[in-house]
């Protein structure tokens, strides 16, 4: 599973030219499924991006998580994250699940991170969305699960 993360200070999504779901402070979460994806890979992305630290405190430093803040989620299906761009002209998402994998393991992810105690709002699976994105910072970060099977920090 990939997750593109940005902190927000306000977003909305539509679907037909109607909101569908909006959140305050927060967060928006940009997320693709793989085939191989499975409950651990939810579960290490649910505890990494509720816990992250980066929201600012009262002195200005990064040492605050959504949870802390009781910021929002806006949690959008985005299956090009698994583009591939090697070869040609036109990327390829071959590396993403098919739908009828995808979708429930969206709703498994959103119902995890509701679990968590943080309001989730969502898109619409498959449709066409406008997502409007109020970045504070900006700050956005990328996740993917396989790399819980990495060495971190400057590791090479």
């Amino acid at each position: 599973m990939r997750v593109l993360l940005q902190r927000v200070l306000a977003a909305s999504v539509e679907v037909e030219e109607k909101i569908v779901g909006e959140i305050g402070p927060g967060l928006v979460l940009f997320v693709a499924s793989a085939p191989h994806d499975q409950s651990d890979d939810f579960e290490y992305l649910v505890t990494k991006i509720v816990n992250l630290r980066i929201f600012s405190d009262s002195a200005g430093r990064f040492d605050q998580s959504v949870l802390d803040v009781t910021g929002e989620i806006l949690l959008i299906s985005q299956f090009t994250l698994y583009a591939d761009t090697r070869k040609g002209r036109r990327p390829s998402f071959m590396g993403a699940a098919p739908p009828e994998v995808a979708e429930p393991n969206l709703q498994m992810f959103a119902t995890m991170l509701r679990d968590t105690g943080i309001v989730v709002q969502t898109g619409r699976f498959g449709a066409q969305m406008l997502v409007r994105v109020e970045n504070d910072g900006p700050v956005t970060i990328s996740f993917d699960s396989g790399d819980r099977h990495t060495s971190g920090r400057g590791s090479s």
